[in-house]
């Protein structure tokens, strides 16, 4: 099961804090949860109902969020209302890839696999009032992460663009866009096939390399049930497909056991402090 990247980019129960746009005067905390369904793996071909619970907000001026099972701490004090946005600051979670139940039983052939501890940092920009009012903002940014516990011993590169706009006080609308680039560690332990493996599961013998592994497009939407988005009760809801390339979608476990599309859905509840 791996929700860190699509989720990321979907955001959909810890998007409410999209609202954290909108000032509100102070320090601001949301915290969400609900369901997701997800890929039983990264390369399957069905999905499976998960819980899902995030938080977001921003405490004296300083940001974070997570996003799936990633922490995000932005050490650049942020400033209120339009204008330009820097970000840096320390990452650091869980890959739950196929750490959980696998319905195929060719890849569950494969054994599962312990998670990953990964931590780096990310860097990006952002401007507050672009286009629709002075509340909607556009961001880039880029994630590196490196595994520190021995299991992919591998990292990921992750850019991504998001964009989001108040279309009222009640209702909240963003999108973004991604690509993770993965290193040869990563897409062995994940992708590749060794000769036991081979034996064990039927599948062919393959070995993954490095290289750009998947791209992905999200949508999600924040409606509060409390008539503000900036305090109260708010429903969330997004939806992400992800696509898989190169050696990551040439696998034998993508294209022979699974499936190249990943579809990520997910809705819930978030109340904002």
């Amino acid at each position: 099961m791996r929700l860190v990247l699509p989720l990321a980019a979907l955001a959909a129960v810890s998007a409410p804090a999209a609202a954290q746009d909108i000032p509100a005067g102070g320090d601001s905390i949301t915290i969400g949860g609900g369901i997701a369904t997800v890929p039983t793996y990264e390369g399957s071909d069905s999905n499976r109902i998960v819980p899902l619970i995030a938080a977001r907000g921003s405490v004296s001026g300083y940001a974070f969020s997570t996003r799936g099972a990633k922490a995000y701490l932005d050490l650049i004090r942020n400033r209120p209302g339009p204008g330009i946005d820097l970000q840096a600051g320390p990452v650091i979670g869980l890959d739950l890839n196929r750490t959980g139940s696998v319905d195929d039983p060719q890849v569950k052939a494969l054994g599962k696999k312990k998670a990953a501890l990964e931590v780096g940092g990310y860097l990006g920009i952002g401007r507050t009032g672009v286009i629709t009012s002075d509340y909607d903002k556009l961001s880039v940014s880029v994630a590196y992460v490196h595994d520190v516990s021995g299991i992919h011993d591998s990292y990921v590169l992750t850019p991504e663009v998001d964009y989001g706009t108040p279309l009222s006080r009640r209702t909240y609308v963003g999108v973004s866009a991604s690509a993770s680039y993965a290193g040869r560690g990563y897409a062995r332990t994940y992708f590749g096939v060794s000769p036991a493996g081979s034996a064990a599961s039927g599948l062919p013998v393959f070995d993954a390399g490095k290289g750009w592994k998947n791209w992905s497009l999200s949508a999600f939407a924040v409606q509060s049930l409390s008539g503000d988005l900036t305090h109260g009760l708010a429903l969330v809801g997004g939806v992400s497909y992800s696509r898989l390339i190169n050696d990551f979608a040439a696998s034998p476990v993508t294209s022979i056991a699974g499936s190249r599309s990943q579809w990520y859905g997910a809705v819930g509840l978030a109340y904002t402090f």
